[in-house]
Parts: structure tokens; sequence; C-alpha cells
């Protein structure tokens, strides 16, 4: 009997003592969960305004310039035209977003209202959630910002080439790369395939840009 209850005593204490082992698995370091659950829709306001401003600027006045170009060798009507071309545009821009933004800004308002006389504010403090809402200020001094240095790209490229078909050729050139990389800054940033979305963005660029130049050739030629 005293050996069964020694027998018993062993095996308690054998198998008190043998560790389990996950084998074949290690603990992931704390920075790569944190990076896995990162929610990269929250850069999706701030990121769609800088590239959608930027790519706007650039296509809008590399557009332009390229029409101007198709019936006028002048480098002043181009780089006049894309001038206009810029301050119309980032004002429109500008307006554009402050609109958008300031009527999602009275929509959290209101929600914020109705909460605090329905006392249903899930113990988070009125100022706590003004300090998250959106500000249209803000938003649209970026989106000028960014459309302006998006459309300065081909003034910049056309400004000092004399020849009028270089001048055409540089404009397209600089713009194809600057197209590209736009694209990759924001396929990069939202984590997103970066050759799609490269190309997603220069081949919307040059149908901009061929279509503007061809139609105001034709037009041109035609005498309309």
């Amino acid at each position: 009997m005293a050996s069964i209850d020694g027998h018993k005593s062993e095996t308690s204490l054998n198998h008190v003592e043998i560790p389990v082992h996950a084998t074949g698995v290690e603990p992931k370091p704390k920075e790569e969960v944190e990076e896995k659950n990162k929610d990269y829709s929250q850069r999706a306001n701030w990121l769609r305004a800088a590239v959608l401003g930027a790519n706007d600027g650039l296509v809008s006045v590399a557009s332009l310039m390229m029409g101007v170009g198709a019936v006028k060798e002048n480098i002043t009507a181009m780089l006049v035209a894309g001038f206009a071309g810029l301050i119309a545009g980032a004002c429109s821009m500008a307006i554009g977003e402050f609109v958008s933004v300031y009527t999602q800004y009275d929509i959290e308002i209101g929600q914020i209202k109705r909460e605090r006389k329905n006392k249903n504010i899930g113990g988070v403090s009125e100022e706590a959630q003004r300090e998250k809402l959106p500000k249209p200020f803000q938003a649209a001094l970026a989106s000028a910002l960014a459309f302006s240095a998006g459309a300065v790209v081909p003034l910049l490229a056309a400004a000092f080439i004399k020849n009028h078909k270089i001048r055409l050729a540089i404009v397209v050139a600089v713009a194809s790369l600057t197209l590209v990389l736009f694209g990759g800054v924001g396929a990069v940033l939202g984590k997103t395939p970066l050759t799609k979305s490269c190309l997603r963005v220069l081949i919307g660029g040059w149908m901009a840009m061929t279509i503007t130049f061809g139609l105001t050739k034709l037009f041109g030629f035609v005498g309309i």
C-alpha cells in the first residue's frame, strides 16, 4: 500500500515538474502585434485630401497647359494659363473641402447634442468628443496647399524650355514621373498594392492630358 502511495506521489510530482511547451510557436513582439492591429482607415481622411489635391493640381494644370500648347506655341500663353489654373483650382479645392468637412462637422455636433440630451455618452466627456471633431479650416488649407504643390510641377517644368515641342514633351514626362510618385506614396501610406496604384494614377493622368490636347487641337483646326 505504501508502495502504491509512493508511486502516486512520484507520478504527481513528475506531472507537475514536466513543463509543456508549444513547439514551433514563438511569442510575437509587441510592436508587430500593434502594427497588425493598426487601423489604416484612420489615415483615410488626410491621405485622401493630400493625394487627391496634389494629383488634381498636377493633372489639371498639365492638361490645361497641353491644351493651350496645342494651339499656341507662345510660352507666355502656356504659363499664364497654367498659373490661372493653379489659382482657380486651389480655391475650388479649398472651398469644396471646407463645405464637405463643415457638413460632417455639423452632423457630428448634432449627434453630440442629442447624446448629451439623452445622457448617453458612454462615459466619454463632451470635451473629448469635441476634440475628435473634423476641422474644416485645416482641411481647406491642406487641400489648397496640396493642389498647389501638384500644380506647380508642370509650371516649373515648362518655364525655361524655349522650344515648343520639347516643352510639351517635358511637361508630359515630368507629369508622368510625378504621377507615379504620387501613386507610390499613396500606396505605401495606405498599404495598398504599389503597381496597381501607380498605374491607375498614371493612366488617368495620360487620359486627361491626351483628351485635352486632342480636343483643343481639333477645335483650333476647325476654327471653333
